[in-house]
């Protein structure tokens, strides 16, 4: 069992970060390729090259559990690159589970030291490294399966002997210098470099010396390069090849020796510019993977290039605050009551200007938490992948739109329901590939995943091409459970569909791996309600069923309408506003069976929902001719909201409530969250979605319930 190094624990979040983005590629080379059922070159290359990054990364770590296992990967693919011949149909569907086997055990690797990096004791997959060796046994002609490993040891184990053996022949020296593509953690892949190359040579000095312990030595590296020199006696293409397979290395030089032995300015990081600056002048750089030299780009970075950084999550979410706090305090200073009626034409000339800097900082700030869905759509393909071999189906996920981004902290909770609605379109909706057949239909099922911008929102659909919802179906699961609400007769289509987003309905009869435990779909609809979205089903039998969802961007800053009930102050989403407009003495009600107010509109019916009787405020505006009304809709249901009267349209930072206010189930109550005035006083924000859950609506149907 591996424990994490303790000199490299601040190295930790990067090394999750950058083997996540690794694996995350790994998944999709490997998805591509199995729909061609081969490896490209190209593929083969860039896979041999993360095994490799891993490898290196995780033993610098400490992970030798890692380590190993990506090792035996490396090793597998080693022999493929060198011939890829050997890959016939049998060892390719072999190679494609085997990866896929440990992406899915280095995920498990990484969440585990995520969640407890100081209890992580990592352990070897036994049974993958096992089918490993016997694969790459396979792979190599060998009659049965034998570690490659053991068998290349006595190569890798016998460099340094044969180095040292070269040094005191007096052996060719060959110096090298290095450029890295992104500064951050320079000095520690230029140690991971070296400890590669230590096994066919011996490292004699380095420019900047002790990179992995030398805290200038990233910035030394930034502006000059790494340099060092090898003594090493083969052929020099060996090294050459070690160094261009180092996917962080952007370009690279072999320094022609002018002395034997590098000068005592080369031992010291402050003075290492000379000796730098004198390799510089050779004219042998060469860009990674290209034969041709080329000029060394100037301070090892190519001009014009953009630079990229990782920072933690949780420092962005600490700029969202903070920067919430800014735009409220800006705002309670110009709206100071001191400040009223005062001549203030220079401070409201500063105020202006300082609200146009607030909103640019903001949102610059708002556009770093967004991030492209092409992350969480990559993640279904392998869902969908993995349950067409469990499930015997044929089944083609299509994405569209994954270049649209959202707030990063809703894609960590969509990726759940998401799943969900995935498995539920493989498992109860595309039939087995006979079936389709039988049925007139291509024997591939197809989903589509899409994703759009519509005003302020995302809409994000998942539609299959499978046999649908039946309506009766169920109506009659519905019916045995006991959750019908009224006579079967009176429920829409829709509203029948919607059925399945109730807790412990499940319309399979025999539990899988995958559905038939009746949850699933109500978390679905309750993570989309915690987003202050909403997810509907439309499904036509035998033709497929498809699945949407209604998020807003973001959910830290939301353009908002104010109104006020006698002296309290609430804030409706601009989003959810239809239209607003005031009745005339002349306007006549109408009543419903169940004794709600009602009003026409343009032919249309809305219920009225009067605010300052369900929050019971006493106020004195109880005509509807002397208050406001405004249409809202959360989906399918529409009502008109009653208030005294309109304050204005303004940008509010949402604030969640307290985890003590749990107990008072405000979400039921129709709250989202609140927000804070540029008078210090506190608005809360409405959640239509939760508001019109206490009036079910449709075109044809309304029914009040109470609060």
């Amino acid at each position: 069992m591996s424990m994490i190094d303790d000199s490299m624990r601040p190295m930790l979040d990067t090394f999750i970060f950058e083997t996540t983005t690794i694996l995350d590629q790994l998944d999709e080379i490997l998805l591509e390729a199995e729909k061609s059922k081969t490896f490209n070159d190209d593929q083969i290359n860039e896979i041999f090259r993360s095994m490799h990054t891993i490898k290196g990364s995780a033993a610098m770590m400490g992970l030798s559990e890692m380590s190993e296992t990506t090792h035996r990967a490396e090793d597998m693919f080693f022999i493929i690159r060198d011939d890829p011949s050997k890959m016939d149909g049998q060892n390719t569907g072999v190679v494609f589970d085997l990866l896929f086997q440990l992406s899915d055990f280095l995920r498990q690797e990484l969440g585990n030291i995520q969640e407890d990096p100081d209890g992580y004791d990592g352990d070897a997959p036994a049974d993958l490294i096992a089918a490993l060796k016997a694969e790459i046994a396979v792979l190599k002609g060998e009659a049965a399966p034998a570690a490659p490993a053991e068998a290349k040891a006595p190569v890798v184990e016998a460099a340094p002997d044969a180095a040292a053996a070269t040094a005191a022949a007096g052996g060719n020296v060959h110096t090298f210098k290095v450029f890295y593509e992104e500064a951050e953690m320079a000095n520690i892949r230029a140690f991971m470099l070296l400890n590669q190359l230590k096994e066919y040579g011996d490292i004699l000095d380095t420019v900047p010396p002790n990179p992995e312990s030398n805290s200038e030595a990233a910035q030394i590296i930034e502006e000059s390069g790494f340099l060092f020199r090898i003594r090493y006696e083969g052929d020099i293409t060996l090294i050459h090849n070690v160094i261009e397979e180092d996917t962080n290395i952007s370009g690279y030089e072999e320094v022609e020796e002018a002395q034997e032995k590098a000068p005592e300015a080369e031992q010291k990081a402050p003075e290492a510019a000379a000796p730098v600056a004198e390799a510089a002048k050779a004219p042998a750089a060469q860009e990674k993977g290209s034969p041709a030299p080329k000029a060394a780009p100037a301070g090892g970075a190519s001009g014009g290039k953009q630079s990229l950084i990782s920072v933690n999550q949780s420092k962005i979410d600490s700029l969202v605050d903070i920067m919430g706090e800014i735009v409220i305090a800006e705002s309670m200073v110009a709206s100071n009551p001191d400040l009223k009626d005062l001549p203030l034409d220079n401070f409201n000339k500063s105020a202006r200007q300082l609200r146009k800097l607030t909103d640019q900082m903001q949102d610059i700030v708002m556009s770093i938490r967004m991030v492209p869905l092409t992350g969480t759509f990559q993640k279904m393909s392998r869902i969908v992948r993995d349950m067409n071999k469990n499930l015997g189906k044929e089944t083609e996920l299509v994405t569209i739109g994954g270049e649209t981004e959202v707030d990063k902290s809703i894609t960590d909770v969509l990726a759940d329901p998401l799943m969900h609605m995935i498995r539920n379109s493989m498992d109860h909706g595309i039939e087995m590939p006979e079936d389709r057949k039988a049925k007139g239909k291509p024997e591939q099922g197809t989903v589509i995943l899409q994703a759009k911008n519509v005003g302020s929102d995302i809409i994000i659909t998942i539609e299959d091409n499978g046999k649908g919802l039946d309506r009766d179906k169920l109506l009659d699961k519905a019916e045995r459970n006991g959750i019908l609400t009224k006579p079967r007769s009176e429920y829409s289509d829709k509203e029948a569909f919607g059925l399945i987003m109730m807790a412990g309905f499940s319309t399979n009869e025999v539990v899988t791996e995958y559905s038939g435990r009746g949850v699933g779909m109500d978390v679905v609809r309750k993570n989309i309600e915690k987003l202050g979205g909403q997810v509907s089903v439309d499904s036509v039998t035998g033709q497929g069923t498809t699945f949407t969802i209604k998020i807003p961007l973001t959910l830290a800053i939301v353009d908002g309408m104010e109104i006020g009930v006698a002296h309290d102050t609430f804030t409706i989403p601009i989003t959810s506003i239809n239209q607003i407009y005031k009745l005339s003495p002349e306007t006549e009600l109408l009543y419903d069976t169940d004794g709600t107010e009602m009003v026409m509109v343009r032919g249309v019916t809305y219920p009225i929902i009067r605010l300052h009787r369900i929050y019971g405020i006493d106020t004195e505006v109880t005509e509807l001719a002397d208050g406001i009304l405004i249409i809202v809709e959360s989906g399918d249901a529409k009502a008109c909201i009653f208030t005294d009267r309109l304050i204005g349209e303004q940008q509010v930072v949402v604030k969640t409530f307290p985890k003590f206010f749990d107990r008072y189930n405000v979400k039921d109550l129709g709250f989202s969250g609140c927000t804070i005035m540029g008078d210090g006083s506190i608005s809360l924000i409405l959640d239509i979605n939760s508001l019109l859950g206490a009036y079910r609506t449709d075109s044809s149907n309304v029914v009040r319930t109470s609060y």
